[in-house]
């Protein structure tokens, strides 16, 4: 699994906020209520799947921020 496929790049943490200064994206997040990580030299880091969620207005926990594959169950069909 390559982590740069699971979090946003930086291209797209400008287009959620609305701002390319690193300051301004994190008080964004933060007023909008995003949950991030920094790195090391203080760039916000928001992960994929909790994007797509809280973009989706799904409140983002870990029992759906889990991608489960899904199956098709024909054990209960007659």
């Amino acid at each position: 699994m390559d982590i740069q496929n699971e979090i946003l790049t930086e291209d797209e943490i400008s287009a959620i906020t609305g701002f390319r200064l690193t300051r301004s994206q994190i008080n964004w997040l933060d007023l909008h209520g995003w949950h991030y990580e920094l790195t090391g030299a203080r760039r916000p880091v928001v992960g994929r799947i909790y994007a797509r969620l809280k973009l989706a207005g799904v409140k983002p926990s870990g029992a759906n921020a889990v991608a489960h594959t899904w199956t098709l169950d024909l054990s209960k069909v007659s």
